[in-house]
């Protein structure tokens, strides 16, 4: 049995790869290891995985579909899909479009078209997002709420990646599971993230954006949380729903908003200093709060977060002054 993780390399994948192979898991890593943020932090988790004699890893674009034969030929024993490799940042996504078509949709297909081809799979779990609730002003976000008001093409991408899975769910009736993250932070955290920025900012003496004057709120998850609920969802593929389909979307967060302005006390005591803080507008593509409903997935994966804010940033604070020797 052997789990294939797409986007090892990044920081939820690496972070999912090292739990699975610490437990004596095997792991087929594949990513591109391109460069929408810093590679060498890329290299380092690779450097981490490869000291399991579990880990196999293949440097591949995922959106070129000769990986689908390439995986089938090469790996035949892959018994479980986690698909995390995806371009992520809502904001990057209004200069950089195609490359969010090219990663989130093409490559999403190649997976699922791997899906369907690998005779062995018992489970088919992918990453979405908590954007797809976009203009949705009620919350908690809860899974059954519409999502059809994206408000930024990365939204609109993830969207799309659980309509086409339902779709070829219903047609080659294999199990499938989305997972909706909510603003995942820890160490080995991604630079592009607000807590990672604001770190970075505060020990460098720069000023850090903050948009709508701080009044915003995010359902921050702890990385080792969204790795539990992960691992619980590879090994619960899901019944069919009423029209026979067995494909399930659930909500991975910490179901507790918490305002920014409040995040940033919290790592200006973690950093034992002040940040200077540039207040500016709401940015294109921004929600103002997200909070996730997370019932069904304590229902359905047995999910529990157990870390909170000032347990988890001060852990990341520890991590980023360490690996970055600050």
């Amino acid at each position: 049995m052997v789990t294939l993780v797409t986007g090892v390399a990044g920081f939820i994948g690496f972070s999912l790869a090292r739990s699975l192979l610490a437990d004596g898991e095997p792991v087929l890593g594949i990513d591109s290891v391109n460069d929408y943020y810093d590679p060498g932090l890329k290299e380092a988790r690779l450097r981490i995985l490869a000291a399991f004699p579990g880990f196999t890893f293949h440097r591949r674009d995922l959106a070129d579909s000769g990986l689908v034969d390439f995986i089938t030929r090469q790996h035949p024993d892959v018994t479980a899909i986690i698909h995390l490799a995806a371009q992520a940042g809502v904001r990057h996504s209004l200069v950089n479009p195609y490359a969010y078509v090219q990663s989130n949709i093409q490559a999403h297909v190649v997976m699922l078209e791997l899906a369907r081809a690998l005779p062995g799979l018992r489970n088919f779990v992918y990453a979405s997002s908590s954007s797809v609730y976009g203009a949705n002003r009620q919350t908690p976000f809860s899974v059954d709420d519409p999502v059809t008001r994206p408000i930024s093409l990365y939204a609109a991408t993830k969207r799309a990646d659980e309509l086409l899975t339902y779709t070829y769910s219903h047609l080659f009736r294999f199990p499938a599971i989305g997972l909706r993250f909510f603003t995942v932070y820890g160490p080995w955290g991604r630079p592009d993230m607000a807590v990672y920025l604001f770190t970075d900012a505060i020990l460098a003496g720069r000023p850090i954006d903050v948009f709508n004057d701080g009044e915003m709120w995010r359902d921050f998850t702890y990385i080792d949380d969204i790795v539990d609920g992960i691992r619980a969802a590879a090994l619960r593929p899901p019944p069919p729903d009423p029209d026979g389909v067995p494909h399930a979307v659930h909500n991975l967060g910490n179901h507790r908003p918490e305002k920014l302005m409040d995040v940033i006390a919290i790592i200006e005591r973690a950093l034992n200093r002040k940040a200077q803080i540039n207040f500016r507008p709401l940015q294109p593509g921004d929600v103002l709060s997200s909070c996730a409903d997370i019932e069904t997935s304590r229902r359905d994966l047995g999910f529990e977060p157990r870390t909170n804010l000032a347990e988890g940033l001060p852990r990341f604070v520890a991590w980023f002054r360490d690996y970055h020797r600050r």
